[in-house]
């Protein structure tokens, strides 16, 4: 039987500046409730800066190595205590750091990655420096060297136990050739790939093969998966992307899986959800998903 289901905040936006992403959290936490979860509070490492650094390419760097060692000491706290965290972003920047904690208490892990985005570019190919641009490759170790002695060993998840769900962004498949080639990533459901499948049998199959044999596994969501039509409360808007009630019928199988150690939801930006409906339905959706 899995732990507690426990909020920890992570207030953060890699654009370098105060509010977008940063007011995630808070958001989140009042529109989720407080039935059926533990709270844990907030990290403190905020993200600032509007300039590259010219060794490697990254916004606002220093402050993301910070963030980084303090999310990995929170989510090992809270995973050794045998709760499960529900990692409220902020931006996906934090989510290797959140792998890395949980690796540490509980060994090995996969990966469950719901996306508009496959997030593997590098300080050199990336058009912005963010370090949302980033998170898959520096879960594979792909990243600069002071990050990474902050990380630990990696790549933090078997690239074998990662499946990475729902990208559709034609433009950052150009700019991170040749990756995904070559990186031995499990497995990629593009959006198209998913137009004509029974979507609950999808997400059946991938909590069955991440949990196979007692495997544990991380649940990470960035909203961008979802079409800009249906929710419009993000900073990098697609066409084309999941319906919230495709991304439950995907999610639902792997939030009450017993494999589950943990979830971060990202880049909800709450500047840009004024009556709340795209926040609301979030919280439903994570509610549900989760079996809370």
């Amino acid at each position: 039987m899995r732990g507690p289901l426990t909020i920890l905040g992570v207030p953060i936006d890699s654009v370098g500046t105060a509010g977008g992403t940063e007011l995630g959290p808070v958001t989140l936490r009042e529109l989720l409730g407080p039935e059926g979860f533990e709270d844990a509070g907030d990290t403190s490492q905020q993200i600032r800066g509007l300039e590259r650094d010219p060794r490697n390419g990254w916004l606002a760097f220093d402050d993301i190595v910070k963030m980084t060692a303090e999310v990995r000491g929170r989510v090992a706290e809270l995973t050794a205590e045998g709760k499960v965290p529900v990692v409220l972003g902020g931006c996906c920047t934090l989510l290797p750091a959140a792998l890395a904690g949980a690796r540490d208490s509980l060994g090995e892990i996969g990966l469950a990655y719901f996306d508009g985005h496959l997030d593997l570019f590098t300080g050199r190919t990336s058009p912005t420096g963010e370090g949302a641009d980033f998170p898959v490759a520096t879960t594979l170790g792909i990243a600069p060297d002071e990050l990474l002695a902050e990380l630990g060993s990696t790549p933090l998840v078997p690239p074998g136990r990662m499946v990475m769900i729902g990208a559709r962004d034609e433009e950052e498949l150009e700019m991170i050739a040749p990756f995904p080639e070559g990186l031995n990533i499990g497995r990629i459901e593009y959006r198209d790939d998913l137009r004509h499948e029974d979507l609950a049998k999808v997400g059946q199959s991938i909590a069955a093969e991440l949990a196979a044999d007692g495997g544990r596994f991380w649940l990470h969501l960035d909203v961008d998966v979802l079409d800009r039509e249906g929710f419009p409360a993000t900073d990098y808007l697609m066409p084309d992307g999941l319906s919230i009630a495709e991304l439950k019928a995907l999610m639902a199988p792997l939030g009450t899986s017993e494999g589950l150690v943990g979830v971060d939801i990202t880049c909800f930006n709450p500047e840009k959800d004024p009556d709340h409906a795209c926040g609301t339905a979030l919280a439903d959706l994570m509610r549900t998903t989760l079996g809370v």
